[in-house]
């Protein structure tokens, strides 16, 4: 074979050999297009096992294979916008529990958290509120706190600053600002029109390895347990068919002037489920495109005030999420009235019925709607 020849056929290989590292690489667009819209890889496909084991957070019957997933790690709350524009949102119907409350301006936000379930794309994420790490704290020791950034201006609502004095900061707290790509991912397609603040998603599967990389599963680097002297929920099958009444409608504001976030959760006597509407219409879940559901739905009045910490696009809101205040029970079909507890930040919500012994919950999705004190409710 002539030099020549021996010259090209090397060529050759290079070309190729490059192509292919290229190719593979992080920085490639074909990887960035890969991280922009995740595959399931690393989701639980399970669908075809019994569903023989209770998930620790709300009861709901899984499977074996789950359970030895989240037998290795710990509670993971995702915040979630409900601006107009983040609508639909993805990963909500996937989430263990959910936590909705104003944010600013009467738009409503969710701490979805999961336990139980991995999802490949949640979203769009959003920044971090005191209240909603009130919320999560109550999921026993070092729970994972996943935003975009958060209130940071001096005062009672600097989130980020709560977050740095109870020392989650850099351990369990998993900021987008520090993690960064492709653990967060910004897909302009999801929700195409949209300004770039309604485009950021994340993934369970993700989020959950940085903790593991962090010295955070089931256990910390000490070795203690992350459920260690937490008081978890009781839990109880569905009411029989019989039991159940035909139907029952719920409705309520955040806000009076601001109609886009008025819910409405109804009835379903054949899942035993309440179907969430927002502003009149269904919300759906994006990953799915099926109607927001919940077996358990729990309205916490609870007083809400101003920070008046000098935030020049709005106003920082602070609730009274410890002590005790009024509920409402959905549950069953039927609406009740009862009573909230939380002794302090990092103790779990308790749910009191009239007679002031403790809701046990429906297997399934659980769902907190955080309503301003003296706001009223419809029952139909």
């Amino acid at each position: 074979m002539g030099k020549s020849k021996i010259a090209v056929i090397f060529i050759l290989i290079f070309l190729v050999s490059g192509a292919v590292a290229y190719a593979l690489s992080p920085s490639s667009p074909q990887n960035t297009v890969a991280y922009k819209k995740p595959s399931a890889n690393g989701v639980l496909d399970d669908s075809g096992e019994p569903k023989t084991e209770a998930c620790p957070l709300n009861g709901a019957m899984k499977s074996k294979s789950a359970r030895s997933l989240w037998e290795k790690r710990r509670p993971l709350g995702i915040m979630v916008e409900n601006s107009v524009d983040a609508r639909p949102q993805s990963g909500l119907s996937s989430a263990d529990v959910v936590f909705e409350a104003v944010a600013e301006g009467g738009i409503t936000r969710f701490l979805s958290i999961f336990y139980c379930t991995d999802v490949a794309t949640v979203g769009p994420a959003r920044s971090a509120r005191v209240y909603f790490i009130d919320f999560i704290g109550g999921f026993g020791n070092n729970p994972l706190y996943a935003h975009v950034g958060g209130a940071n201006t001096p005062g009672p609502a600097d989130a980020l600053g709560q977050i740095e004095d109870v020392g989650w900061a850099g351990l369990n707290d998993l900021n987008q600002f520090s993690i960064g790509f492709p653990v967060f991912w910004r897909d302009y397609e999801r929700l195409p029109g949209v300004a770039t603040e309604h485009t950021m998603y994340t993934s369970t599967v993700k989020l959950w390895d940085v903790a593991k990389k962090r010295g955070l599963t089931e256990v910390d680097k000490s070795g203690a347990l992350w459920d260690e002297g937490i008081e978890s929920w009781n839990f109880k099958d569905d009411a029989s068919l019989s039991s159940r009444p035909s139907s029952l409608k719920v409705s309520y504001s955040f806000w009076d002037s601001q109609p886009n976030f008025d819910t409405t959760w109804t009835y379903d006597k054949n899942t035993n489920s309440f179907l969430r509407s927002t502003a009149g219409e269904k919300h759906l879940d994006k990953n799915t495109g099926k109607q927001l559901a919940a077996k358990t739905v729990v309205l916490l009045f609870m007083d809400e005030d101003v920070a008046d910490d000098g935030y020049d696009q709005g106003q920082h809101l602070l609730y009274g999420t410890e002590g005790t205040g009024k509920a409402m029970i959905l549950q069953d079909g039927k609406a009740s009235d009862g009573t909230w507890e939380k002794e302090d930040r990092f103790s779990q919500i308790k749910i009191f019925d009239k007679q002031d012994k403790e809701i046990t919950f429906t297997r399934g999705p659980i769902w907190f709607a955080v309503v301003p004190t003296g706001n009223s409710v419809t029952v139909d």
